[in-house]
């Protein structure tokens, strides 16, 4: 049995078990989710990102979640907070938020209602000093979330990858400093 860590309205956010491999790769791991993520990843890269998730709350007490739908009990997204994971980032010790929802999923606001949830819990709980989130420019989606989020673009933190196509790089990062967060309250 996985830990819930936080429930939303309609969300149940927990902890990731090793039977949430198969599902992951069947509902997230699709060309559409993953077309700003590098493309559809092999098993043993989504199992290493599972296990990254599970050493960091044995580690640190956060990491990334599976998101259940409250009222079907389906996996709906992935979601969470870690340390920034991408060897080319300039800010390593950031606290990265992040999030993927499956495609018969979008539009619903459920990556909105599932970071707001995370937000607060990484700063109240984990007592993150400052939240940010990478993606591609290309993906607006994604950076629009971030700014209805409050989060604010840092050009500053943005670098390449010279294994990414010209059309995914660079990627950008927005941030959310706690004293904004406490004044969006």
């Amino acid at each position: 049995m996985t830990a819930t860590v936080l429930t939303t309205g309609r969300l149940l956010l927990r902890q990731i078990g090793e039977a949430d491999l198969d599902a992951h790769m069947a509902l997230l791991n699709t060309p559409a989710v993953m077309r700003h993520l590098g493309g559809v990843q092999p098993r043993s890269v989504i199992a290493a990102k599972h296990e990254a998730s599970r050493a960091g709350f044995a580690g640190e007490g956060f990491g990334f979640m599976m998101m259940e739908e409250r009222a079907s009990g389906e996996i709906v997204g992935h979601c969470g907070l870690r340390r920034v994971a991408d060897a080319h980032a300039p800010n390593p010790q950031d606290h990265e938020i992040g999030w993927l929802v499956r495609e018969d999923r979008w539009r619903r606001g459920y990556a909105e209602e599932a970071m707001r949830a995370v937000i607060d819990w990484a700063f109240a709980q984990v007592g993150a000093p400052r939240l940010v989130a990478l993606t591609r420019a290309a993906n607006v989606g994604s950076w629009r979330l971030m700014e209805k989020l409050g989060m604010t673009r840092r050009p500053d933190l943005d670098f390449r990858d010279a294994a990414m196509p010209p059309e995914q790089d660079p990627t950008i990062q927005y941030a959310l400093e706690r004293a904004r967060w406490e004044a969006l309250r």
